[in-house]
C-alpha cells in the first residue's frame, strides 16, 4: 500500500462521498473553510491498495506551534471503513510517517463511531451493540483514548440525536417519533402563516443568533466565519439555510376577522392576545421579515443541522419547531439516510448552564441517542505532547502583551 499525502479534490470528495460513514466535518470543504476561518492549513491524504484503489482518507487540519512544530487534527476522522483491521492499521503507520515528517507532536482523532446504544438517560443498554472492537484496535495501535467526557469538553459534542429514516415507512410515521410537547408547537406555527424558505444570504442569520448568544450567553462566531462556511459548502449544495417569515400587520388583519365572528370565549381570549402582541410588534416590523434561521448541512448521505437564530417572535409562534421538522422532513424527501441534531451532553441532567435544555429539547424531536466513541491521540513526541498545553498558554498570554 502507498500513502498519498496531496490527494486532488475530485479524487478525494469522490472517495469522501462513497464512504458510509462520512462526516460533513472530513469533507474538502470543511478544510477550505478551516483555512480561511482559523488559519489552519487543510491536508488531504489518503492510502491505496496494491491495485492502486484508493481505500483510507483523510482531512487533517495543521495548527503551527512555537519552536517549529505543529499538531494536527482530523475532525470527525478518518474516513475509511474503522472495522477493516489491516487498512486501519496500515494507514496509523503511514500517518505516523507523516506526523514525523511534518514534525508534528500529535493527532488527534475523533470517529463518527458509536461506542454502545444507550437508553434516554445515557445509560448503557445491556446485549446492545456495541464498538469497542474499534475501540480496543486503536489503543492496540498506539492511540491514547482522551476520555469518556459528558460534556462539551472535546472539540465536538460526543454524543448526539439522530433519526435513522430506514426505520420508518412514511414521513408520517417519523412524524409519530416526535413527543407532543414538540409537535405542537409546530402545529400552532401554521396559525401564524409562517413562510419556510430557502435563502442563499447569511446577514440574516447571523444577525438572529447574535440575540441568541446574548440571551444564552455564549460567544457567536463572526459573520465572516459563516458566510465562508456557507460559500465553500454551496459550491456542491451541501448547504442549506432554512429561514421562516412572517407578516405582524398582515396577521392582525387575519386575527381580527376571526374574533368577530368567534362564538367561543375561550378562542376570542387566545386571538385577543395574538392581536395585541402582533400590534406591538407591528411597531418595529410592520412588514414582513424572517424571525428564524437555520443552517444545515449534507454528506451525500446524512444531513446535519448545525447553527439556528431567532427571535423572540419565533419562539411565541412556535417557529423554532417548525424549523427543526422542515429540516427533518426536507431531508426525508431528499432520501437522505438520517438526520442529525448536531451535538447534545452524555448526562442529560448536568446543572451546568442550559445544557440539560437543549438536550431535553433534542430528546423530543426524537431519534437515537447516540454515543460516539471519543477522541483518541496518536502522539509522536511524547514530552512536547505532555508541555504542549503550559507552553501555549504562555505563548497566549505573551501574544496579549
Amino acid at each position: 500500500m502507498k500513502f498519498i499525502k496531496d490527494l486532488k479534490e475530485k479524487e478525494y470528495q469522490k472517495f469522501w462521498e462513497q464512504t458510509t460513514n462520512n462526516h460533513f466535518m472530513q469533507s474538502y470543504e470543511w478544510g477550505q473553510a478551516c483555512q480561511k476561518n482559523r488559519d489552519q492549513i487543510p491536508y488531504y491524504v489518503g492510502l491505496i491498495d496494491d491495485k492502486k484503489k484508493l481505500v483510507a482518507a483523510a482531512l487533517l487540519l495543521k495548527k503551527k506551534t512555537p519552536l517549529n512544530m505543529c499538531y494536527f487534527y482530523a475532525p470527525r476522522g478518518y474516513t475509511l471503513d474503522f472495522s477493516n483491521k489491516q487498512v486501519l492499521a496500515e494507514f496509523t503507520k503511514e500517518i505516523k510517517n507523516f506526523l514525523e515528517e511534518e514534525n508534528a507532536i500529535y493527532l488527534r482523532i475523533d470517529p463518527p463511531i458509536m461506542y454502545q446504544e444507550i437508553n434516554t438517560d445515557g445509560n448503557k443498554i445491556e446485549g446492545g451493540k456495541n464498538n469497542y472492537n474499534i475501540f480496543n484496535h486503536l489503543i492496540n495501535l498506539g492511540y491514547k483514548h482522551k476520555g469518556f467526557n459528558k460534556l462539551y469538553e472535546g472539540n465536538q459534542p460526543r454524543y448526539t440525536f439522530r433519526t435513522y429514516f430506514e426505520k420508518y415507512k412514511t414521513f408520517a410515521d417519523v412524524e409519530k417519533s416526535f413527543s407532543k410537547s414538540y409537535s405542537r408547537p409546530v402545529k400552532r406555527s401554521y396559525n401564524y402563516d409562517i413562510e419556510i424558505y430557502l435563502s442563499d444570504e447569511v446577514k440574516t442569520f447571523h444577525d438572529l443568533i447574535k440575540i441568541v448568544s446574548s440571551k444564552d450567553g455564549f460567544h457567536e462566531y463572526s459573520y465572516d466565519y459563516y458566510k465562508n462556511v456557507y460559500d465553500e459548502f454551496s459550491k456542491r449544495n451541501h448547504i442549506k439555510i432554512f429561514n421562516a417569515r412572517i407578516n405582524p400587520t398582515k396577521l392582525i388583519e387575519k386575527f381580527k376577522k376571526e374574533l368577530s365572528k368567534e362564538k367561543k370565549e375561550e378562542r376570542k381570549i387566545k386571538i385577543e392576545k395574538d392581536i395585541k402582541y402582533f400590534e406591538e410588534l407591528a411597531e418595529s416590523h410592520p412588514n414582513e421579515y424572517t424571525c428564524a434561521s437555520l443552517i444545515c448541512t449534507y454528506s451525500k448521505t446524512g444531513a446535519w443541522s448545525l447553527y439556528i437564530g431567532n427571535d423572540e417572535t419565533a419562539t411565541y409562534t412556535g417557529t423554532i419547531n417548525r424549523l427543526y421538522y422542515e429540516f427533518i422532513k426536507d431531508a426525508y424527501e431528499n432520501n437522505y439516510e438520517y438526520a442529525d441534531l448536531f451535538g447534545v451532553v452524555g448526562d442529560p441532567h448536568t446543572k451546568y448552564k442550559n445544557l440539560a435544555g437543549i438536550y431535553e429539547y433534542k430528546r423530543k424531536i426524537g431519534g437515537d441517542y447516540i454515543e460516539f466513541i471519543g477522541e483518541f491521540d496518536l502522539i509522536n513526541k511524547p514530552f512536547w505532547y505532555t508541555i504542549l498545553p503550559v507552553l501555549l498558554k504562555i505563548y497566549r498570554n505573551i501574544k496579549k502583551l
